[in-house]
């Protein structure tokens, strides 16, 4: 499982990349997210992929019993999600307020952007 994981964090961070070098805004936001998205993927995998292990200490239990998932950084994505979507807001509203101001997607049109 977790070699088809790393393939998938390889692929996303490949494809955001490829996004992030195209002409057009759009696909730059989509870059932008695409990263994101295989960095939370990343961080994710670092704590373990264990199916069923709850990293919880069980009653009458002084310590936890191996293996367990660790819960740090399931914590750190949740948290790397919300930014990522408040970022993406913001992203696509500057969008949207460019394509009014120049008419195009184009990041080369937004030369003369000043009003």
């Amino acid at each position: 499982m977790e070699p088809l994981i790393a393939l998938l964090i390889g692929v996303l961070f490949a494809a955001g990349i490829y996004s992030l070098l195209r002409r057009s805004i759009v696909k730059l936001v989509i870059g932008v997210v695409l990263i994101s998205q295989g960095a939370n993927l990343l961080v994710f995998t670092s704590g373990g992929l264990l199916a069923g292990r709850p990293a919880l200490v069980e009653a009458g239990a002084t310590v936890l019993e191996a293996p367990f998932g660790d819960p740090l950084p399931q914590a750190m994505v949740l948290t790397a999600i919300v930014i990522g979507f408040g970022l993406t807001a913001f992203l696509l509203a500057l969008v949207c307020r460019a394509h009014e101001a120049v008419g195009d997607d184009d990041i080369n049109a937004f030369d003369n952007t000043d009003t």
